[in-house]
């Protein structure tokens, strides 16, 4: 099913401004509270003014482009300016630091950044001591009398733009559009190549799985260069002409009040937020919102999403996907049953089945790796970006996508995850994820987060080691929390070792770094006995 055809990401935005002009098309929120706004009209101008910048400064089709900032407007005039002129978005993690920016930026072999006054001091020394080299550093949101010498200041640059775009470069939907680098948890982030193609169906296939209308107020505060704020609100909201609200940064505090403040009928959660949220005090006016949907990301108990949907009023949309496959490949769909904890089934122009470690398909109920089935460069990405047996290790010639997830379905084409594979904890031969343990603790009264993780064991492979963070003002021992697991947990699954921790290392989107806690174990603990029943604190 063809649902994009030859159209490229300029034609959408000439054809979004035609057809809704003076409509709100973009609500900004930063962190102090300020809100601006663009119409459909006024931020095609905008794009058409970044568009006519890049081309001043000689760039080019099919040229890299690294883009650092926060959420801002100034992300959407570069996305898609760049996009109308051929060139290629490669959008910058804002954690990265000296050595992962040093990586991107010489793997794309980018030499424009756009960034913003606090990231470029990054930028100026891995040039200085020569480990990059760049043509233009373009920084945003500097006053019109602010100048960093060697850089160009974006803001003033963009206003002396005309708002017709100057030059019409030829696209084709086939185009890479942006190179989006994996979060790089077990290995090297591999760059997962997008193209306009993809974008756009992106759009038309999650308005679908939503049912968005163009009345709808989707409310996002997921980081910009991530694909959720991509692919699952930015681009499905603006395929539609309903109004984007974009959130400079999450708080917890100020959250759920944005909600009902900007009268947002669509918005997305993910694990942390839920929690976070349940901690704040009660409001009386809390349900007093426009919410239809959440879109929710794996992972979560039942008593959890239970409470949480009862305090706020709201129901969860599931959808699960990875960069790879562009958008939430399986989730529920609309006007279809949703069957919580399953992930959903599959959606338009997408097959998926579990496979054992043969690779041949299992029965309904038997675990496996979970594979899709799509149209490379289409419905899923086109490649990793210069990494052909990368792309060749997950990807086959026919369109089948190996996940890394473990999960099953039922008789009725329902999926669950069961979990990342990567998460899976090989225990005397039994295999235990690590996600079913943290959804028992994080049940725990006195417990707000948890991650478990695997770590070496010289008798049985690897043992069961729990991370756990206590809420404000609460203390338990360790004692009490492995009593805990004991009456809920088969023996095999109950944790060895519990540290109990004031913080976990996250990636951007609130994911628990999983592999800095187990390489903490392997470092300061080599190897452990899993059968001594004992837990440690640190």
């Amino acid at each position: 099913m063809d649902i994009v055809g030859g159209k490229n990401l300029r034609h959408m935005w000439d054809d979004l401004a035609r057809t809704h002009g003076d409509k709100t098309a973009l609500v900004f929120e930063d962190i102090e509270g300020a809100t601006s706004a663009f119409s459909y009209a006024q931020l095609n101008c905008e794009i058409n003014r970044a568009a006519n910048l890049f081309l001043g400064l000689g760039i080019g089709k099919g040229d890299r482009v690294a883009v650092q900032l926060y959420n801002t407007p100034e992300f959407i005039f570069c996305w898609f300016g760049l996009a109308k002129i051929g060139a290629i978005t490669v959008p910058v993690n804002v954690h990265y630091l000296h050595n992962e920016s040093e990586y991107l930026i010489n793997k794309c072999g980018a030499k424009t950044v756009v960034t913003e006054e606090k990231f470029y001091p990054v930028f100026e020394r891995l040039q200085r001591e020569g480990k990059i080299a760049l043509d233009n550093v373009l920084v945003t949101r500097l006053d019109d009398n602010h100048d960093i010498p060697g850089t160009i200041n974006f803001r003033r640059a963009l206003r002396e733009q005309p708002a017709a775009l100057k030059e019409i470069v030829p696209l084709s939907s086939d185009d890479a559009a942006e190179i989006i680098f994996t979060s790089g948890t077990t290995s090297r982030p591999k760059g997962v190549v997008i193209t306009h193609y993809n974008l756009l169906f992106a759009g038309r296939y999650t308005a679908w799985q939503c049912a968005l209308r163009t009345d709808d107020r989707y409310m996002t505060m997921m980081p910009a260069f991530h694909i959720d704020f991509q692919c699952t609100a930015a681009m499905p909201t603006f395929s539609t002409g309903a109004t984007f609200i974009m959130l400079e940064k999450y708080s917890a505090h100020r959250f759920w009040r944005q909600v009902c403040l900007h009268r947002a009928t669509i918005t997305e959660c993910i694990p942390l937020m839920v929690r976070t949220l349940m901690l704040q005090p009660a409001q009386t006016w809390e349900k007093d919102h426009c919410l239809r949907e959440v879109f929710f990301y794996l992972n979560l108990a039942d008593q959890e999403k239970d409470a949480f949907m009862e305090r706020f009023g709201v129901r969860f949309l599931t959808s699960y996907g990875m960069t790879e496959t562009v958008v939430g490949i399986i989730g529920d769909r609309p006007g279809d049953e949703r069957r919580w904890p399953s992930i959903g089934r599959t959606g338009l122009c997408y097959e998926a089945k579990i496979v054992g470690e043969d690779g041949l398909e299992v029965p309904p109920l038997t675990p496996g790796e979970i594979c899709v089935k799509g149209v490379p460069g289409r419905t899923i990405f086109k490649e990793y970006y210069n990494a052909p047996e990368a792309t060749a290790e997950v990807l086959s010639a026919d369109g089948w996508l190996r996940t890394g997830d473990t999960g099953y379905m039922d008789e009725d084409g329902f999926f669950y995850f069961i979990d990342r594979n990567k998460n899976v904890i090989k225990r005397s031969g039994e295999n235990i994820s690590g996600s079913e343990i943290e959804n028992v603790l994080v049940c725990h009264p006195k417990i707000v987060d948890a991650a478990v993780v695997g770590v070496p064991d010289d008798i049985c492979d690897e043992a069961v080691k729990a991370f756990v963070i206590l809420k404000e003002g609460e203390t338990a021992s360790v004692e009490e929390i492995l009593d805990y697991c004991t009456k809920r947990l088969a023996k095999f699954k109950v944790p060895s070792f519990i540290e109990i921790r004031t913080s976990f290392p996250r990636t951007s989107t609130g994911k628990v770094q999983k592999n800095v806690l187990k390489n903490e174990c392997v470092e300061c603990s080599g190897s452990l006995a899993a059968d001594d029943w004992c837990a440690a604190v640190h």
